[in-house]
């Protein structure tokens, strides 16, 4: 059995190749000696704070490198890093903070006011380091991050020490109620993570073998997350790169921009690049479209996607400027990572929401009760056995629901709808939580969504049920489209129709200047639903 701890890693990572470049963002270099050092700091500091073994740290902070430093300094002391969804209100703050059991934040100095609001409805948490964005000066309830993090010294231990059962506490809000709190082993996590990644460790493997291969071949490839660190795809596939003796290239600026994309992954010669489907490839593909001889991308090997859905189409418009690519279609989730994967080249792309299932997954039947057969019509759950998480954090109803024994094998069924095609490969058809129950049909909203965007003068959409007195409910699109985009609902309505059974087609259909997908794209389908209610009731 393995005891993967992620400090236990990079400190391997940063004895061999101090002086190799662990993060870039803009101007700056982190380089592993830094990185290790400026841990350290903090790590001292946090102890000094008088944590406990496996005391939550909460981060508050946009991409940055000192996002990453807080994670390697929380692991090297038995701390537990917690995600905090920059965008959320206060309540929502609160709530997570409250829920985790934080005792300290750290957070960048643009947040501090929105703090002021609710430190009095945290009080678990006693420390706040504040990290300098150039937004104003640092509050008197917290301390410079920067005081601390160049602190000389050697590195600290904590006297409860470290391995591989401390924990990971990812929250995730997905597409309804209130985040939960995925609680992964390191060991699990990153073993799962490595299972994938561009330099892989044997399965019962160590640190030593780190040293061996970063000693024989030197550093790993620069990989940059366009997508929050926040989020599962960010944050996982960041660490498994570090992890690999790899360089972690960041955005500087806290919106999405293809073209800055672009210039850093010409400019930091990138290897490879992560996304989150549709929501960063089609604004990518537009930009490639408008100016194709502007940018050399000659450094990139591949495209990692994952959380949202990514459309054939796309793929194929980017493999049309770059040939070489390697577009790797991940289907994971916060609960459930290596469920599939879709991999397309030139000369094979693959249909939009199809993946071969990974060797522990199956397609199981709404009840839990027998296997979905291949080729058959039948609808069912995904399930991954093998490494999963504990558990969402204080929410045993939740876990039970989730994390489930079947003929004595443990899987993790976090809700998403699938068909199993003749191949043995996956259709995705979306969550449960979501889906619409229009006169005794389900329909899916991915399926209809990504119909939808196939049309041409539709740049994102949702798909939401609204009640409805005869079919109980009725599908209505809410569609994104271009400024002076030609469009005719009757139109659109039948090019779905063109696509998909009829009853699946949107009998409505809502225009709005942006879908507002979070950073991570991922999109409030609860609001969507309200607002389209509100302009139903609105339009009469």
């Amino acid at each position: 059995m393995t005891r993967w701890n992620l400090a236990d890693i990079w400190d391997t990572v940063a004895d061999v190749q101090p002086g190799s470049v662990a993060i870039i963002q803009g101007e700056r270099r982190v380089t592993w000696g830094e990185f290790d050092h400026r841990a350290s700091g903090v790590a001292r500091w946090l102890l000094g704070r008088g944590v406990g073994q496996q005391d939550k740290v909460a981060i508050y902070l946009t991409n940055c490198p000192e996002y990453l430093e807080t994670v390697y300094a929380a692991t090297r002391v038995g701390l537990v890093p917690v995600n905090t969804n920059y965008r959320y209100t206060k309540r929502e703050l609160a709530y997570l903070w409250d829920d985790s059991d934080s005792v300290v934040v750290v957070f960048h100095g643009s947040f501090a006011d929105r703090i002021s609001e609710i430190k009095d409805e945290v009080p678990r948490i006693h420390s706040w380091l504040w990290v300098d964005d150039g937004t104003g000066p640092c509050p008197d309830w917290a301390v410079s991050y920067e005081d601390v993090a160049r602190v000389a010294g050697d590195r600290p231990e904590a006297p409860w020490g470290r391995g591989p059962d401390d924990l990971i506490l990812l929250y995730t809000g997905g597409t309804t109620g209130m985040p939960k709190g995925v609680m992964w082993r390191q060991d699990d996590l990153f073993a799962l993570l490595n299972k994938s990644g561009l330099r892989r460790f044997p399965p019962e493997g160590d640190v030593d073998d780190i040293r061996g291969e970063l000693v024989a071949n030197g550093p790993g490839m620069a990989l940059m997350p366009a997508c929050p660190l926040m989020h599962g795809t960010g944050c996982f596939t960041s660490w498994e790169t570090l992890g690999e003796g790899g360089t972690v290239v960041l955005l500087t600026s806290r919106h999405y921009d293809p073209e800055e994309m672009l210039d850093t992954v010409e400019r930091e010669k990138v290897n490879v690049l992560v996304i989150v489907g549709d929501p960063f490839a089609r604004p990518m593909l537009a930009a490639l479209d408008a100016e194709p001889d502007r940018w050399d991308l000659s450094s990139l090997v591949g495209i990692i996607s994952s959380g949202a859905m990514w459309s054939e189409e796309i793929k194929k418009g980017l493999l049309r400027h770059h040939p070489a690519l390697l577009l790797v279609d991940a289907f994971s989730s916060s609960e459930a990572i290596g469920v599939g994967v879709s991999v397309s080249t030139t000369d094979q792309t693959q249909h939009t929401a199809q993946f071969t299932l990974g060797p522990d997954v199956k397609v199981i039947s709404t009840a839990g009760d027998y296997e979905i057969e291949p080729g058959s019509d039948e609808v069912g759950v995904l399930a991954l056995g093998g490494r999963n998480p504990l558990g969402y954090y204080k929410d045993p109803d939740k876990s039970a629901a989730t994390f489930r024994v079947i003929d004595g094998v443990r899987y993790s069924v976090p809700g998403d709808f699938a068909q199993v095609t003749g191949d043995g490969g996956i259709r995705l058809l979306g969550r449960g939580s979501v889906s619409i129950n229009t006169a005794g049909e389900k329909v899916y909203p991915e399926e209809v969504e990504e119909a939808l965007k196939t049309h041409a003068a539709v740049r994102d959409a949702v798909v939401v049920g609204v009640p409805n007195e005869q079919f109980g409910e009725e599908v209505v699109a809410v569609v994104e489209v271009p400024e002076g985009a030609e469009f005719d609902e009757a139109e659109l309505i039948a090019h779905v129709k063109g696509q998909l059974a009829g009853y699946k087609a949107p009998q409505r259909v809502r225009v709005v200047p942006s879908i507002g997908r979070s950073p991570s794209g991922k999109v409030d389908y609860r609001r969507q639903r309200d607002e389209t209610i509100a302009w139903m009731a609105a339009q009469g």
